[in-house]
């Protein structure tokens, strides 16, 4: 069976874990397509240039240690705005969507530019506020030294910059099932996105 699940949406809203958990439920195949743009946006910084980084991406490449850095996310977002590294990364994520047995994709323009064709869509949101105290508890976890107003600032700025890039802008797909977290447990958020995809799945 072929069946694209596509969910987007800003950072910190949830869509990470939430996608890993529904592709569990269903026994789907993960992507986190926002790693593609770390794993450029990661040579880049180290003085590769975006498209040819994009270019020469392996699987391999998504396993960097480094990549959830705050340094490497401002990174991927100012890939991200290249046009050409998106047509450059478009066919490893379609490849990947269409694989047999199923597959969950998380993104920002998944729903719209990817899988316009997905089975099920979701945009998974939360007010900046909320995404960034989630972001600042995690990024404070592992010892870093940022403050929550640093990190807000940073949520909407990316915002702006995934919103406003002329490329793929992010924004909601019209069939997409909008599911907005600020005031859900991860439980329920993730309860919600499973029943959501349970809709979509043809009758057995």
């Amino acid at each position: 069976m072929r069946f694209t699940v596509a969910i987007d949406g800003p950072a910190a809203a949830g869509k990470g874990t939430i996608s890993r958990e529904v592709a569990a439920h269903f026994g789907f195949a993960h992507l986190d397509t926002g790693l593609l743009y770390r794993a450029v946006g990661l040579r880049a910084l180290s003085g590769v240039d975006p498209l040819a980084a994009a270019r020469a991406l392996q699987p391999r490449d998504l396993e960097a240690g480094d990549l959830r850095s705050a340094d490497v996310a401002q990174a991927a977002s100012r890939v991200a705005a290249i046009p050409e590294v998106r047509e450059a990364l478009v066919d490893f994520q379609r490849d990947f969507a269409r694989r047999e047995g199923g597959a969950v994709l998380d993104g920002r323009d998944i729903g719209t530019v990817i899988c316009p064709a997905a089975e099920a869509k979701l945009f998974v949101t939360a007010s900046p506020q909320v995404r960034a105290e989630r972001r600042w508890r995690e990024l404070t976890g592992t010892g870093a030294q940022t403050t929550l107003a640093e990190v807000l600032e940073d949520v909407i700025a990316r915002d702006r910059r995934d919103s406003g890039r002329a490329a793929a802008p992010m924004r909601a797909a019209e069939d997409a099932v909008m599911l907005d977290t600020s005031g859900m447990s991860i439980a329920q958020a993730v309860a919600a996105a499973i029943a959501a995809v349970a809709r979509r799945l043809p009758a057995s």
